[in-house]
């Protein structure tokens, strides 16, 4: 039996495979986009540890404050980070659970994966 993109499929039935939301996927992407950018990553990494303040934040990445200020404001709007005031001091904290495990897997999985010049894709995989 041949797929629909034409290749060998063996003697299984079809798979019948629902198609996912449109929103959901452009919104998913929107956010890989965002984890995508190693020193927002950087920043979600320390805040794997618990809320920050901005100068913390500041302090542990080595950069200048707008530069992680502009970081943590594409997180926060693409909903990876939260922010609450307290007086003078923003603190940021990671959304939630779903964020957290992000983070965590994608770093844990790029810590696993052999260190390679990555081989482009042959056309099966594309």
């Amino acid at each position: 039996m041949k797929s629909q993109n034409g290749h060998e499929c063996g003697d299984h039935p079809p798979v019948q495979r629902p198609a996912p939301d449109g929103r959901a996927v452009d919104r998913a992407a929107r956010l890989f986009r965002a984890l995508g950018d190693a020193p927002r990553l950087r920043l979600l990494h320390l805040l794997l540890a618990g809320e920050a303040c901005v100068t913390e934040l500041v302090e542990a990445s080595g950069e200048k404050f707008p530069t992680v200020s502009q970081r943590l404001r594409i997180l926060r709007t693409e909903g990876l980070v939260t922010r609450r005031r307290d007086k003078s001091h923003v603190y940021y904290g990671l959304a939630d659970a779903h964020v957290r495990s992000l983070v965590a897997d994608a770093l844990a999985h790029a810590g696993e994966l052999e260190v390679s010049t990555p081989q482009p894709l042959t056309e099966d995989e594309s």
